[in-house]
């Protein structure tokens, strides 16, 4: 027997662990060369796990374990092919045990001495493989309600498909019994339909590092944030003009984030202090803007980062979050693209948010939050108006930013949305 060991490989500099999220083969497949057999969800992305070699599997590690990089994930028997098949199939150590097998099994159905019952039920005997108790458990068939034919008397994943077939097959009467039962494990139904039941679930890894990065800003940077609020007015006016010519033009909609990305990028290149980041006693300063964008996504929110903004059209900038949101949501994000940014833009308002205090993402220094535009009365010129408002929050690093800074860098946001011609204009 030839045998492949699996190892959690080295994923990238700063992931030193991952999570076994998913089995995408079960124990005893056969499996191709490079033929993904798991997925690891690590605190940046979710990738799959290819096979470093064709044969049978054999899990190692349980789905939901926590793998240090260099842990043993499955082992691979390269000695079976797949003509020999693998999940039911004998290898050849197994081959050679047959007619003792036989000769065991003859005995057990004789009942001739005590001896055969003991050796007939030890651990394999009505205990299913891994593919077989994944069944059991979907279709709520207990394991020793099936008889197992595998070796030993193991419940096979056939065994398992056989048993859910048979319970398809019975008579709905033969269940009635089994459901008049049901009405004991919710006692509090019967005072008033009210629920007292919890549930349990495990943090996934990308909750759990959000979660640790999350308090991390909160106890290690001088954090704070101030505001201001945006007359909508000259960007909505903006967009209805000319949204169906750049939509023509460029096959894409001319949305609120690239044009508050690209004002985020002029102001941050006049103010590079927003624009860093602390580093033990140091300050980096980047003569570029990649600014992260906020995604929320079944999972967890991720910040993957639209790089050079300052450099970029508002049509590649538009392209280029669209496709990092069908990325991140498919959770096809790369570790390249999760790396990196050097601020933060997120839009609480397509959430109907009015007003937010959001956190840093460190290491970055500041963040800018946007939120829902409403109708509000304002003074123009002496005249109360109905206008479209949306404030602004910006929470930095009061280590590197001083409040000064942050006041005027938010009002210069402001003011080139406001008058977005000087923002198109580069004025």
């Amino acid at each position: 027997m030839s045998i492949v060991e699996m190892k959690v490989p080295v994923i990238g500099e700063s992931i030193a662990e991952v999570t076994l999220s998913q089995w995408l083969k079960a124990d005893g497949d056969y499996i191709e060369l490079d033929e993904p057999i798991c997925e690891f969800e690590s605190d940046k992305a979710t990738l799959e796990f290819p096979a470093e070699a064709a044969g049978k599997l054999i899990h190692v590690a349980a789905e939901g374990d926590d793998l240090e990089i260099g842990a043993l994930v499955a082992k691979i028997d390269t000695s079976v092919s797949k003509s020999n098949g693998a999940s039911d199939k004998p290898t050849p150590d197994v081959a050679k045990e047959a007619p003792k097998k036989e000769a065991e099994a003859k005995e057990e159905a004789s009942k001739s001495t005590p001896e055969s019952a003991t050796e007939s039920n030890n651990y394999a005997t009505g205990h299913p493989s891994p593919a077989a108790a994944k069944i059991l458990k979907e279709s709520e068939i207990k394991p020793e309600e099936v008889k197992g034919t595998g070796r030993d008397g193991r419940i096979t994943k056939e065994d398992a498909q056989k048993a859910v077939s048979n319970k398809s097959a019975t008579p709905p009467s033969i269940e009635r019994p089994a459901a008049i039962k049901t009405p004991e494990a919710k006692p509090a139904s019967a005072a008033g339909n009210f629920s007292r039941n919890e549930s349990r679930k495990k943090m996934s890894r990308m909750r759990r590092t959000i979660a640790t990065r999350l308090v991390r800003a909160k106890n290690e940077t001088a954090m704070l944030t101030t505001f201001n609020e945006v007359d909508m007015s000259g960007i909505m006016a903006l967009r209805k003009k000319y949204q169906e010519r750049f939509v023509e033009k460029y096959g894409v909609k001319l949305g609120f984030m690239s044009l508050f990305a690209k004002a985020c990028a002029k102001v941050l290149l006049e103010m590079p202090d927003v624009n860093a980041f602390v580093e033990d006693n140091e300050i980096i300063y980047h003569d570029f803007v990649d600014i992260s964008i906020a995604i929320s996504t079944p999972t967890g929110l991720v910040v993957p980062p639209v790089r050079n903004v300052e450099s970029l059209h508002f049509a590649d900038i538009e392209n280029k979050i669209k496709e990092l949101s069908v990325k991140a949501r498919e959770g096809s994000l790369t570790l390249e693209e999760m790396q990196g940014g050097t601020f933060t833009i997120t839009n609480g308002g397509v959430f109907g948010s009015l007003l937010s205090t959001p956190i840093i993402n460190e290491p970055q220094s500041a963040i800018l939050g946007m939120h829902n535009i409403n109708d509000r009365p304002v003074a123009i010129d002496g005249k109360v108006e109905i206008r479209p408002m949306m404030y602004l929050a910006l929470s930095y690093d009061h280590r590197v930013i001083d409040g000064s800074t942050s006041v005027t860098f938010l009002v210069k946001v402001k003011n080139l949305l406001e008058d977005p011609v000087t923002l198109l204009m580069d004025l």
